[in-house]
């Protein structure tokens, strides 16, 4: 959220939490955001969410809200865009982790390394939903254009 906040400051957004600790409460985290006047709503990686990304596209889509979240799934759902690692080649990596320790590594000893591949996903039924207009060099830029 920091990270967030910063980048928000960078660009002159006024970026505000809406912290949900109950998945059944994402209505309701909505309806702040709509109160709030919200621009977009950005959905940080967690696991819980991501097992409610289609009641968090659908709510995002109903209160006309454009969404940017963390795994290409969440497009696929309905977000407006997807921006993160690519949880493929991260799960590669930790499998080369296991292997290691496996066969006698410290985990201790191994290197701590950081994701080297990342992933926009943009939904352009989702941007004509919302009356949006994506730039063709975004476009451009994306592994994935969903039509």
């Amino acid at each position: 959220m920091k990270d967030t906040e910063a980048a928000g400051r960078t660009l002159g957004l006024a970026v505000r939490s809406i912290e949900v600790r109950d998945v059944n409460r994402l209505d309701g985290a909505f309806a702040t955001a709509v109160r709030d006047r919200a621009g977009a709503v950005v959905v940080l990686a967690d696991a819980a969410l991501f097992g409610r990304r289609d009641q968090i596209a659908q709510l995002a889509a109903k209160n006309r809200l454009p969404s940017i979240a963390w795994t290409r799934e969440f497009a696929e759902s309905g977000c407006l865009m997807i921006y993160g690692p690519n949880v493929v080649e991260m799960h590669r990596l930790a499998a080369t982790y296991v292997d290691k320790i496996f066969k006698g590594a410290k985990p201790a000893d191994l290197p701590v390394e950081q994701p080297t591949k990342f992933e926009l996903a943009i939904n352009l039924k989702t941007a004509k939903t919302l009356g949006l207009t994506i730039p063709q060099s975004l476009l451009s830029r994306a592994d994935e254009v969903i039509r």
